[in-house]
């Protein structure tokens, strides 16, 4: 065979390869502060990183009031480290906005932030708090969010960042708040091999899962010394609940080794973004898989 028939065999074998491969996946996690991410969505968002797929977590504020003796520019500073060390232990990018803790309100200049980001990361899926919360930061996520929800397929709107041809499926985080009505997990990940992972990359957030919160819960003399106590700690702390609603989202998905489920993370389609059937769900997260 002439040499140059071989190489253009081997040209092709390579395009084949490419187009063989599948698109990555993009996921967009926005939260309230730098650590509501990783705590409502961190075991999905590390297991969609080990496959290959695009993670951006994002923080609309910069958490500059969460402390009882430091604030301001200081703290912020502080928390955006904290959550750039996060974003590499769980193997995403990380990107806290230069919003204030506390005063967060859904006004055209978030939205027209989030709606850019989405864009930019050309998602096809977008995760957020529900718009019921104590803490009125998560509320004004939330609804800032919705508010994005059409409009990042609207080419007038933000016309500088080009829209999305599709508008991406938004999920809801999982809450524990009642009215006006409960959480319902229509998607639930099996987060059980890498839990250990997520509160190690959770624990980078140091200064608020061993300073503020226990501080706030009264609970700051029993914050353990060394690391590895800390982060035993920590996993005791935020284990969470499986709950008879989720254990069936479980079987749902996962067949019968949603039995050997002891930790998840669960999502509630929002019905303002794309409404996926159950084979784009699972298209959407490959992790999903029955026995």
């Amino acid at each position: 065979m002439k040499k140059s028939s071989l190489l253009c065999l081997v040209f092709l074998f390579l395009i084949g390869t490419t187009i063989a491969q599948p698109q990555p996946i993009n996921i967009v996690v926005i939260g309230a502060h730098p650590d509501d991410c990783d705590l409502d969505a961190g075991g999905t968002a590390m297991q969609f990183a080990r496959m290959g797929h695009r993670v951006l977590f994002v923080s609309a504020t910069n958490g500059d009031a969460g402390h009882y003796s430091k604030g301001g520019e200081e703290l912020a500073k502080i928390r955006k480290a904290e959550a750039a060390e996060a974003g590499k232990r769980f193997g995403i990018t990380y990107k806290v906005l230069d919003n204030h803790d506390g005063m967060l309100m859904p006004d055209l200049k978030l939205r027209l932030e989030l709606i850019r980001l989405i864009r930019e990361w050309n998602a096809d899926v977008v995760i957020g708090p529900r718009p019921y919360d104590y803490h009125p930061d998560h509320r004004n996520t939330a609804i800032a969010i919705q508010d994005a929800a059409y409009l990042v397929i609207v080419p007038n709107i933000a016309p500088e960042t080009p829209a999305l041809k599709k508008n991406p499926v938004f999920l809801y985080t999982e809450d524990r708040f009642q009215k006006p009505y409960p959480f319902s997990p229509d998607i639930t990940v099996d987060i059980t091999p890498v839990y250990e992972q997520k509160i190690y990359a959770v624990s980078a957030h140091e200064s608020q899962f061993f300073d503020w919160l226990p501080w706030t819960s009264g609970q700051l003399e029993n914050v353990p010394k060394s690391p590895q106590d800390r982060l035993k700690w920590l996993a005791e702390q935020r284990k969470g609940q499986i709950t008879e609603a989720i254990r069936k989202s479980l079987q749902k998905w996962y067949g019968i080794k949603a039995d050997q489920v002891k930790y998840a993370e669960a999502f509630e389609i929002c019905e303002f973004g794309r409404y996926p059937g159950e084979d784009e769900i699972r298209k959407l997260f490959p992790m999903l898989k029955k026995d």
